[in-house]
């Protein structure tokens, strides 16, 4: 059985092979709530073909649109994703929750 990690990267590797462009979004933070743990890790290609997840579907449309910028420009990102305690409850989540996503170009 493979490791989830390592097919993200094999994939990643050939798209990079095939002649797409392709970013790598890695979890390098998070605090409170958050529905995937540090070092989790998606990879986009040029076609927004993705795999992977860095946070179970709520900013993953952010991200993606994120790394397509960083697969243009070239310059790595640190994107902030969070909500406070009293916006969670308000939309009905037991508590807020922070996470960090670094967004860089697969060269």
């Amino acid at each position: 059985m493979n490791n989830p990690a390592e097919d993200i990267l094999e994939q990643a590797a050939q798209w990079r092979a095939s002649g797409k462009q392709v970013a790598l979004a890695t979890v390098v933070s998070t605090w409170g709530s958050s529905p995937r743990p540090v070092g989790s890790q998606l990879a986009v290609d040029e076609d927004r073909r993705m795999i992977g997840s860095v946070s179970g579907g709520c900013i993953e449309g952010a991200v993606v649109h994120e790394a397509l910028q960083v697969m243009q420009g070239g310059a790595p990102k640190l994107l902030d994703f969070g909500v406070t305690n009293e916006q969670a409850w308000e939309v009905g989540l037991a508590c807020g929750g922070k996470v960090q996503v670094f967004v860089e170009r697969v060269d």
